[in-house]
């Protein structure tokens, strides 16, 4: 495996107006790696990924996806990369077939098959995802962003939505795209999932990494245990008196 990280973070920090609402962030994640990113509601978490998906550019700092500077070359870093955002956009007037397709002319290819599977919509891909639920908007998303198996999948509460049998597979897939070398981060407010399903968890409050471990050296139950201790401690430190954003 590559000894490149999958994503790197460099001093990142994003401010809007007088709110900075990501602090200095470096972190390093390798191929491979399923990560946790959990924080409590304004921690930052989805404007950390906004700026790893590069929608929203970083007061300062660097991102590289697979050794690629996202903001020096996004064409090539974005390559790299499928995402699904708390709210994702899909062309509502096309089918899921058509919208996979559609993903895979522009990536150049990827398994159009076990895209749908995932997916699982049946004979409902062939109808137009204007009429679809949120959950079957939700998987289909979740397909387009695996149906080219970037190095790099971000999710932003992309599990929010789905039925058991549902998030179950998404989950079982996403755990084999990293046993295959794949990286994936999701955010999530849910311990529960991340600790079922990461091998790391990093944790944010107020825009500050206040927890970076290894999910195996957490205790049946920690991962709650821990967000308490370390929200507790950022606002007795007083940081961040400002609500940052995501």
């Amino acid at each position: 495996m590559s000894d490149t990280p999958a994503l790197a973070l460099e001093g990142v920090r994003r401010t809007f107006g007088r709110v900075e609402a990501v602090q200095g962030i470096d972190l390093a994640i390798a191929p491979g790696t399923f990560v946790g990113l959990i924080g409590h509601n304004g921690a930052g978490k989805s404007t950390l990924l906004a700026m790893v998906t590069g929608i929203l550019r970083p007061t300062a700092g660097r991102i590289r996806i697979a050794g690629v500077d996202i903001h020096a070359d996004p064409e090539a870093a974005l390559r790299h990369l499928g995402a699904v955002p708390e709210e994702p956009a899909l062309f509502e007037h096309l089918t899921a077939r058509e919208m996979l397709e559609l993903v895979v002319s522009v990536r150049g290819g990827g398994d159009l098959d076990a895209a749908l599977t995932l997916a699982a919509l049946g004979g409902d891909a062939d109808r137009p995802i204007r009429e679809y639920s949120q959950g079957m908007r939700r998987r289909t998303a979740l397909a387009c962003a695996m149906v080219s198996a970037p190095k790099v999948v971000v999710l932003d509460e992309a599990l929010n939505g789905l039925d058991p049998p549902s998030a179950a597979r998404v989950k079982a897939a996403l755990r084999a795209h990293c046993d295959q070398g794949g990286t994936v981060i999701l955010s999530t407010h849910v311990v529960e999932t991340v600790q079922a399903v990461a091998d790391r968890v990093v944790m944010l409050a107020h825009g500050r990494v206040v927890a970076d471990e290894r999910a195996q050296d957490l205790p049946p139950g920690g991962l709650e245990a821990l967000f308490l201790e370390r929200i507790g401690e950022s606002h007795a430190d007083g940081i961040g008196s400002t609500e940052a954003g995501g």
